[in-house]
């Protein structure tokens, strides 16, 4: 049996749809394929108030990507003290961090030549 091969803007799509449900905040989008030796096409990077709203859009990611496009991660870590949990959908990875963590490690920075899209808070 075939897996079916979903497109990557497909599952980038409901990545973020997975995000806003439960509110999670300062969702950016880090385009890779332009850089040598990325290890995925796209980083996804937002936060949450608390252990408790990180591990919820972490749910809340998995359950909307499996629902839709009958995909799960390939890896995820992190959900223990639940302060940055990182998931592993191959094609893109996704960040999910408390705020102040988020800060300390700055992704974007440290991926400084990625194009980067913010979106707009919906809460």
């Amino acid at each position: 049996m075939t897996k079916k091969t979903v497109s990557t803007d497909v599952l980038l799509t409901n990545i973020i749809k997975g995000i806003e449900e439960v509110k999670g905040n300062d969702i950016d989008i880090l385009d890779l394929r332009d850089i040598d030796n990325a290890v995925c096409d796209y980083f996804v990077i937002c936060n949450g108030t608390s252990n408790t709203q990180v591990n919820a859009i972490v749910n809340s990611i998995q359950k909307t990507v499996s629902k839709e496009i009958k995909d799960k991660p390939w890896h995820v870590e992190g959900t223990d003290n639940a302060e940055w949990v990182l998931m592993d959908y191959v094609s893109i990875v996704v960040h999910v961090f408390q705020k102040e963590i988020r800060e300390y490690y700055n992704i974007e920075g440290l991926w400084g030549d990625a194009k980067i899209t913010s979106l707009e808070n919906k809460n």
